[in-house]
């Protein structure tokens, strides 16, 4: 009897020890659908107005359309990491708040669980996340924004050939050069093409049965065959008439210089920077994953609501604390830039604010007493 009880005992021990309980299995499941749904639903939202003027730039000719699911993917990589913060935080107290709604943690009340088996549950599926947010924003998003500055700029290098098609007038160089082709074969080759170029008063009329286009040392041409030329001033009487078998035009293009900018920067780079700007830039990037880590600890006691109060009825109350913290993340941050505020001082305290409300609401919710027993004597529970 003595081995079976010692056997027994030992089980129990083991089971008491088990890291993931089936507690955490339901949190973690019910957390990550959540988060999953609301930061679908915000990156569907936000992405999808951003598309819309790229699209509107497509359509205009200002982009070309081989760069616009390029551009579609890159934004969604931005969105997600700008998203995923905030989507923790209204998960969690979603999820925490319709297990107070259906007493299930009332039933994890007479369990013996606390307030340390929630966060235990919830942070093992969160400290992950931080991690992943802590990529997104620190590899990433720059190298998105990097990449989206280079295909936006090695796109306005040929922006003059963007939006030619076949049956419609096409406006280039301010409304100098207007352009207009009947068809365009599979090889690139126009026909029956229409051009009017406009050089100060001077007026240039170029009809040509053919046309393409060539990059030449001067530049991008269209080089027009068999057609014929009208050039003079409006209202002058004075007009040049003239055939030819090949015609070349300068499309003059726009010089465009690639500015790279501080929040495309690797952040390798920014870690060995000592500047001040650069020192500002990498905690912006390190608040992403210490927002999930400070909002998940202030989520869960804000989360707690009577049965009758409905799941979201502190969702109200947590979008006006982001509100504040969000922008109290832009003040700091301007604060360092400026040199208003120590750059460690402006970088922590606003978290050091979070923890300070976190704390004020786990005694207002529990007690002192209650709390210390949960967190620091928990060989007696």
């Amino acid at each position: 009897m003595s081995r079976l009880s010692i056997k027994s005992s030992k089980k129990v021990c083991v089971r008491s020890y088990r890291f993931v309980s089936v507690l955490d299995k339901m949190i973690i499941k019910d957390l990550f659908k959540t988060i999953s749904a609301v930061l679908l639903v915000l990156v569907v939202i936000i992405v999808s107005r951003k598309f819309i003027k790229v699209l509107a730039q497509a359509i205009e000719g200002n982009i070309s359309n081989e760069i616009v699911l390029n551009l579609l993917g890159l934004k969604i990589v931005m969105a997600i990491g700008a998203f995923l913060p905030v989507s923790i935080f209204m998960a969690i107290l979603m999820v925490i708040g319709r297990m107070y709604r259906d007493q299930e943690m009332s039933a994890v009340a007479s369990a013996g669980g606390g307030v340390y088996v929630i966060y235990r549950a919830v942070f093992v599926l969160i400290l992950p996340l931080s991690m992943v947010a802590a990529g997104f924003s620190l590899l990433a998003t720059p190298w998105a924004e990097r990449t989206i500055k280079q295909v936006m700029h090695e796109d306005k290098k040929q922006a003059d050939i963007k939006g030619i098609a076949a049956g419609r007038f096409s406006e280039y160089s301010h409304g100098d050069l207007v352009f207009y082709t009947e068809d365009i074969s599979s090889d690139q080759q126009m026909q029956n093409v229409f051009l009017q170029n406009k050089k100060g008063k001077q007026l240039g009329i170029v009809n040509a049965k053919f046309g393409r286009l060539e990059n030449l040392p001067g530049g991008l041409y269209l080089v027009l065959q068999q057609g014929e030329k009208v050039q003079g001033v409006p209202g002058n009487k004075k007009f040049i008439f003239e055939t030819f078998d090949e015609y070349a035009v300068r499309i003059e293009k726009k010089e465009t210089k690639l500015r790279k900018k501080r929040d495309g920067v690797p952040s390798a780079i920014l870690w060995e920077s000592d500047k001040l700007l650069d020192i500002a830039e990498i905690q912006s990037r390190l608040a992403a994953p210490l927002s999930v880590i400070f909002l998940s600890l202030l989520a869960v006691p804000l989360a707690k609501t009577s049965p009758r109060g409905g799941v979201y009825g502190s969702l109200i109350v947590a979008f006006a604390i982001y509100f504040v913290f969000g922008n109290l993340q832009r003040v700091s941050h301007s604060w360092v830039v400026n040199e208003v505020v120590p750059a460690s001082f402006g970088f922590f305290g606003v978290y050091l604010l979070l923890l300070l409300l976190t704390g004020m609401l786990l005694l207002r919710l529990y007690g002192k007493k209650w709390i210390m027993m949960q967190f620091f004597d928990r060989g007696a529970v």
